[in-house]
């Protein structure tokens, strides 16, 4: 499979938290990814 980009990442944004994917490549067999979830109120800053 051809690789289009190197890396992404997604946001799914909710009243409460918002929730972070990013997926990198170094090669094509290698595929790192990282999922983080943060809060949305001014005290989560």
């Amino acid at each position: 499979m051809e690789v289009l980009l190197e890396r992404c990442a997604g946001m799914d944004v909710h009243q409460e938290t918002i929730v972070v994917c990013v997926m990198s490549t170094e090669t094509i067999v290698e595929v790192h990814s990282e999922i983080r979830t943060f809060g949305t109120m001014t005290k989560h800053l």
